[in-house]
C-alpha cells in the first residue's frame, strides 16, 4: 500500500459502475480518498473548488469515463489539460468504448492511459486492482505546490 493516503476524483456517470469501484477499493483493502462527481462540469468545480466543491481537495489521479451527459470527458479532458495548474494531474481514461478514435483521441489530449472497463466483475476487480498496484504503489505525484513554475 502507499504510504500516503491518494486523493482520487472517479468522473462517473453510472450510479452502478461508481459504486462498483468504490467496493472494490473497500473490498481489496485499497486506501484513498475517493471523491465522486458524475459529470464534466461537476468535476470542474471540484477542480476549480466552486460550487458547492469549494473545500475540494486537489486530486492525485482522476479517473474519467469518457461518455457522459451535459460535458463529456473528452472535452473535460482537454480543459484539464489547458489549465495550467490541473494539466500534471494524471487522467486515467476508465470507459466501455474499444474505438480507436477515442484511443487515439485520449492520448493526443494527454491522457496518461487507456483503460477499457472489462463487464466481468472479475475482470472488472483484476482491472480496479491493477489502477491500484501500479497507480496508487509506484508512481510519484506532483503535490499542488510543486506545480507552479
Amino acid at each position: 500500500m502507499a504510504s500516503t493516503m491518494i486523493n482520487v476524483l472517479l468522473v462517473e456517470d453510472s450510479i452502478a459502475d461508481a459504486t462498483m469501484i468504490r467496493e472494490i477499493f473497500l473490498d481489496e483493502k485499497i486506501e484513498v480518498e475517493l471523491a465522486v462527481v458524475r459529470d464534466g462540469f461537476e468535476a470542474m468545480d471540484y477542480l476549480l473548488l466552486a460550487g458547492k466543491h469549494t473545500n475540494a481537495v486537489r486530486p492525485d489521479l482522476i479517473l474519467l469515463d469518457l461518455n457522459m451527459p451535459k460535458k463529456d470527458g473528452r472535452e473535460l479532458l482537454k480543459e484539464i489539460k489547458e489549465i495550467p495548474h490541473l494539466k500534471t494531474i494524471p487522467v486515467v481514461i476508465l470507459t466501455t468504448s474499444k474505438a480507436q478514435e477515442d484511443i487515439l483521441g485520449s492520448y493526443n489530449l494527454s491522457a496518461s492511459c487507456y483503460v477499457v472497463k472489462p463487464i466481468d466483475l472479475n475482470q472488472f476487480t483484476n482491472v480496479i486492482k491493477s489502477i491500484d498496484h501500479f497507480w496508487f504503489n509506484s508512481v510519484n505525484y506532483p503535490r499542488s505546490n510543486e506545480d507552479a513554475p
